[in-house]
């Protein structure tokens, strides 16, 4: 947001100019201040955020009532179905942003037809295990705890990593710059972070919270592996039970998934939106 000065004549006037992007365009809102700059600019700051958040969240809010509409309308045998064409573009959007060699038709192959490919065991393990977390994790809700997340962690990888699975790491970590907090804090961290959710679940927009826990999340990396994998569990689990449609991270679109977490935390919640929205787009204008 910043404040920008126009010239007619001899006089200046101020205004308030936030850009923000709808669809593949960025946009000006503008706020007139007057011939001189308030004193109380502050104020009107928040007030002038609270009004742009609010048209995002209502747009958020109708994404979530015509998705409502939608599951509704399907068939318990359809909804079967659909849950499992989400399994396997999770499941293989997930795991290909980590390294995985399954491809998405494999990934069918593995999750519907259990087949497996000539692939690398571990690859197709943790692809199977994977689409079995997810499917019991979006048919069932649970109180979000350090104990589910380790559960969560233990099922996908004990087969293959049995030696991290389902344990908080005990060492240093480094993810590309960023060097995660020390290995005696992540318990407490993760602690909060957990506190930070069940706090805000009634508070704070959903899809918001959802953002910010997956932020707070991946910084913290409590994991020695598979942060990013039970992270974006995290964040889905959360949209998912308040009623609002999934945010899979495309293995497409994962440099400027990479380069948003990156940036501090506000700004990845506003990549996060823009993605959402993108995403979630036909639901937002109907």
């Amino acid at each position: 947001m910043k404040i920008r000065e126009r010239r007619k004549g001899n006089k200046v006037y101020y205004y308030l100019e936030r850009s923000i992007r709808k669809g593949n365009k960025v946009i000006k809102k503008e706020k007139y201040l007057g011939i001189e700059i308030p004193k109380d600019i502050d104020k009107i700051k928040k007030e002038f955020s609270k009004d742009i958040q609010n048209d995002l969240y209502e747009k958020l809010n109708k994404i979530k009532k015509h998705f409502q509409e939608e599951w509704k309308r399907l068939p318990e045998s359809i909804k079967e179905k659909e849950l499992e064409e989400i399994a396997i573009a999770f499941t293989y959007n997930t795991n290909a942003i980590e390294g995985s060699t399954i491809t998405l038709e494999e990934s069918r192959e593995i999750i519907h037809d259990k087949i497996a490919p000539n692939k690398p065991l571990r690859d197709v393990k943790e692809t199977e295990a994977h689409s079995k977390v997810l499917l019991k994790m979006l048919k069932k809700e649970e109180k979000i705890t350090s104990k589910l997340l380790l559960e969560w962690h233990k099922e996908i990888f004990g087969e293959t990593k049995s030696d991290i699975a389902g344990k908080f790491r005990d060492y240093l970590v480094r993810v590309g710059p960023h060097l995660a907090p020390d290995w005696q804090d992540v318990e407490e961290l993760m602690k909060d972070l957990v506190e930070f959710i069940n706090k805000n679940k009634e508070k704070m927009n959903v899809v918001e919270l959802s953002a910010r826990t997956h932020y707070k999340f991946e910084k913290i990396h409590p994991f020695g592996d598979g942060n990013g994998r039970i992270g974006r569990l995290l964040m889905n689990y959360i949209l998912w039970h308040a009623g609002f449609p999934m945010l899979i991270i495309e293995y497409k679109k994962r440099k400027s998934y990479y380069k948003a977490l990156q940036k501090d935390e506000d700004m990845f919640v506003s990549y996060f939106f823009r993605r959402y929205l993108t995403i979630h787009k036909k639901r937002s204008i109907m």
